[in-house]
């Protein structure tokens, strides 16, 4: 008997899926969970290592240690999405991943502020 090994994103999935108004899809060989039709992670298995992405702000400069530290395990790089790689017997850490995908929805599910102005400058011509 095949000894089985628990999915270490499952726990990411399920908290993923609690955001109000996600939606989960497919991007590529990745199951992608977005808000507003913006992506917030994509998550998935990929050269029997497991991957998951998160768009970050506020925690990119943590995310660049640990890139430095562990290259193989975190990539940063100038853009906001960070890449996260691990095993089932080595995980992501929850105290980590918990709070990165808690911040990459919340950038995620945050209205642009160009639609707020965009609307500012229309009620001002009406005005005109």
């Amino acid at each position: 008997m095949a000894i089985s090994k628990k999915d270490p994103t499952e726990a990411m999935r399920q908290r993923a899926s609690e955001y109000e108004g996600v939606d989960e899809g497919t991007a590529c060989t990745q199951s992608a969970f977005k808000t507003g039709g913006k992506a917030f992670l994509f998550v998935g298995e990929q050269g029997g290592r497991y991957k998951a992405m998160f768009k970050l702000d506020g925690s990119k400069a943590e995310a660049k240690k640990l890139s430095q530290k562990e290259p193989d395990n975190y990539q940063a790089g100038s853009s906001p999405w960070v890449t996260a790689r691990f095993t089932a017997e080595k995980p992501m850490p929850k105290k980590i991943w918990a709070k990165w995908l808690d911040e990459s929805y919340g950038l995620t599910a945050k209205p642009p502020a160009k639609k707020k102005a965009a609307g500012k400058r229309r009620s001002q011509r009406k005005k005109l």
